[in-house]
């Protein structure tokens, strides 16, 4: 997966709609990430659109602006202390199902 021409040879990239949880115990401390529409999915069209949400314990922690190729991806910094179970939600902003293909780069959860 790659931003701006950044490659990033490990992260989660989903379709929206999409849904993936983490067993974190509350053994967590920080999630990061870099999550946005991709090059690849880019490069095919810019209708692309959608709306990522982290979840601690079916609790919204974060909900991005709307993410497209153009405004390119954000960096997420999450307090998930006391987190039994991380959920990583996509979403599509535009009402198009197609081209929202998005990427969670640099996924990262500290322990601590």
């Amino acid at each position: 997966m790659a931003f701006g021409g950044t490659t990033y040879p490990k992260g989660l990239g989903v379709h929206a709609y999409s849904d993936v949880s983490f067993h974190l115990g509350g053994a967590g401390k920080r999630f990061t990430a870099l999550v946005g529409i991709d090059d690849f999915s880019a490069r095919q069209s810019s209708v692309g659109a959608t709306r990522a949400l982290v979840y601690g314990d079916d609790r919204v922690l974060l909900t991005t602006p709307t993410l497209t190729a153009a405004t390119g991806p954000v960096p997420l910094d999450v307090d998930v202390r006391g987190v039994r179970v991380l959920r990583l939600e996509v979403t599509d902003a535009n009402a198009r199902t197609s081209f929202d293909h998005t990427s969670w780069a640099l996924a990262h959860v500290s322990v601590g």
